[in-house]
């Protein structure tokens, strides 16, 4: 395997990473931005409010998006180990 191999191996498998950790990711920021809004306009300064809707709706967009994650990683690994004879 040469450098070049490698280092395309790691770029996919960290943009796949990046792909399959977005939605929940994206949830967080959207809920955590909603809940920091509300707590201004009310004036409640507790840091501990926005947790529990931030990890409802998380558990909710995983729950939403894990199909398409589950045939994402069943694609990449499959190409993954179809790749091996060509590698070396």
């Amino acid at each position: 395997m040469s450098v070049e191999q490698a280092l395309e191996l790691s770029r996919s498998a960290i943009m796949m990473a990046l792909l399959l950790g977005s939605p929940i990711l994206f949830t967080a920021v959207a809920i955590g931005l909603i809940i920091s809004i509300m707590q201004a306009v009310t004036q409640i300064q507790d840091q501990t409010i926005s947790f529990v809707p931030k990890i409802i709706a998380m558990v909710l967009m995983l729950v939403y998006v894990m199909p398409w994650m589950v045939s994402e990683m069943v694609e990449y690994s499959t190409d993954l180990i179809q790749n091996i004879p060509s590698t070396f």
